[in-house]
């Protein structure tokens, strides 16, 4: 190894042959994007080679092959092959086997391998599972790789998670780079249909093409940034390209590549996005994972539910690099606001594959949400009460929205509806019930309580909702619980004086 590990990830190697020793062959390692996991997988590559091992390291992409030989040969690590079509270095006598899961499924072969290193594994192919799972590999260590271990069903495969370190612990050391977030004008989603989790990709471009959001990106980032080593992330080709020829119709050096684009031309993106013959370069499905460009402004002009992508697009921007104090997001997407901050996101355990019960909804607490500040639209974390980027004090936010006197929880990503047409889900009850009896826990009510404050807000009794389990109240239930609470004693104390005032008539 020609650089020393860092200390999270000199930890997360120790725990790594721990786990291996005491019999786990199914390990998850995750590190950041940024955090340096290429060099913490040529240690691990370098430890098979020093004790005689073969090893498999397996990539999602051609793209990714020439890239990881080449980091692995920075790091001093030369005795390695390729499996990947014809590739110039093919040779099967190395002790490492650097592979193309494209080519490995077409091929139907599992190379030889005494390890093998699945890298980016949230995006696990059936291959990937098939080989997982065969009878001849269940003692042969797999350790799969990955800044996003939170593809569901990825617990059906790996049977342990390390964590090296979060992304917040790494801006809290100087490793990754700071950043802020600014929600910039954006589409109007509301006729997007979502499928599988995330949104209807052609139907989603079409609303991003609106003549004047794309005018919005382009006039928002000169007034914002204006200088270089920008990425713009589109939604599809059609996308990125009209992006592409807005900002050069309005003077600024801008770059397109989509999955399309060669190595060659990609090598000559980035060659002229470091050298400033780029200001910025639109790309569409290209830049998301295994890049290490010096990117200090970002455009996220593709909204998604999903927080693997999200997180793997924002990862793009918080390297460190010489002069950078801090990476720019301009958010034309809403999706900080709808998934969090990335540092707010965080899965301490790999996803089982079971459907969520009513009962894990309950128990799950719900994520605070960043706002944006109304004076100079920077994203701030929910709870801040003075804005950290211009002084601007801040409305509080209690979640709840009153109406005709009554106060009704407010959904974050929800527009409240009026009156009785707001439609709960069974989750959302279950959530509710479950804070409705932590609360009775916590001042010495029996659970009937709880049943008759629930049939207050739904008109119904919690049927179907046993095995629900108390939490503690947020702030908006205990604050409509308040409300309630209010309103009944004035009721009462009407009540009271009418009977007086007709015990003196």
């Amino acid at each position: 190894m020609n650089r020393e590990l860092w200390d999270h990830q000199a930890q997360a190697l120790t725990a790594l042959r721990q786990s291996i020793g005491q019999g786990v062959k199914r390990i998850v390692l995750s590190a950041p994007t940024g955090s340096g996991k290429t060099l913490l997988a040529a240690a691990v590559v370098e430890g098979a080679q020093r004790k005689g091992n073969r090893l498999a390291f397996v990539v999602p992409s051609i793209q990714l092959i020439d890239q990881t030989v080449e980091k692995f040969y920075a790091e001093g690590i030369r005795d390695i092959g390729v499996i990947q079509a014809n590739h110039e270095m093919t040779d099967w006598s190395r002790s490492v086997q650097v592979c193309s899961v494209q080519t490995l499924k077409s091929r139907q072969a599992y190379p030889e391998a005494k390890i093998v290193v699945i890298d980016e594994c949230h995006a696990l192919h059936k291959f990937h599972a098939d080989w997982l799972m065969h009878p001849d590999w269940q003692n042969v260590p797999f350790i799969g790789l990955s800044a996003t271990p939170y593809t569901k069903g990825l617990g059906r495969y790996f049977h342990s998670l390390l964590i090296a370190a979060t992304t917040k612990e790494l801006i809290d050391k100087g490793l990754l780079s700071r950043f802020t977030v600014y929600a910039c004008p954006k589409a109007d989603l509301k006729d997007v249909k979502v499928v599988a989790g995330d949104y209807v990709k052609d139907q989603l471009s079409s609303a991003m093409q609106d003549g004047t959001l794309t005018a919005d990106i382009v006039k928002t980032w000169k007034e914002r940034w204006g200088k270089d080593k920008t990425l713009v992330f589109a939604v599809d080709r059609a996308h990125a390209e009209t992006l592409h020829f807005r900002f050069i119709d309005a003077g600024v050096r801008s770059a397109y590549q989509d999955a399309n684009t060669s190595s060659a031309e990609r090598h000559e993106i980035e060659r002229g996005f470091h050298d400033g013959r780029y200001q910025v370069v639109c790309n569409v499905g290209t830049l998301t994972q295994g890049v290490d460009w010096d990117c200090r402004c970002l455009v996220l002009a593709r909204p998604t539910k999903s927080e693997i992508l999200y997180v793997q697009i924002i990862g793009r921007a918080l390297r460190t690099a010489p002069g950078k104090d801090m990476a720019l997001i301009l958010d034309h997407s809403d999706t900080t606001q709808e998934l969090g901050l990335v540092t707010d996101i965080h899965h301490d355990h790999l996803h089982d594959g079971k459907k969520q019960t009513a009962r894990d909804v309950a128990e799950k607490p719900r994520k605070p949400l960043p706002r944006a500040c109304p004076q100079c639209a920077n994203i701030q974390p929910r709870l801040n009460r003075v804005c950290q980027q211009c002084g601007f004090k801040l409305p509080l936010m209690s979640g709840v929205t009153e109406r005709d006197g009554i106060l009704v929880e407010f959904v974050p990503g929800k527009v409240p509806v009026k009156g009785k047409d707001r439609v709960w889900t069974h989750e959302e009850k279950a959530t509710f019930y479950a804070q409705l009896l932590g609360y009775a826990r916590e001042h010495g009510y029996r659970d009937g309580w709880a049943a008759n404050k629930f049939r207050d807000k739904h008109g119904v009794w919690p049927n179907g909702m046993k095995g629900v389990r108390p939490i503690e109240p947020s702030f908006e239930v205990a604050s409509w619980i308040k409300a309630m609470n209010i309103r009944w004693a004035k009721s009462r104390k009407r009540a009271e004086m009418m009977a007086t005032r007709q015990a003196a008539e």
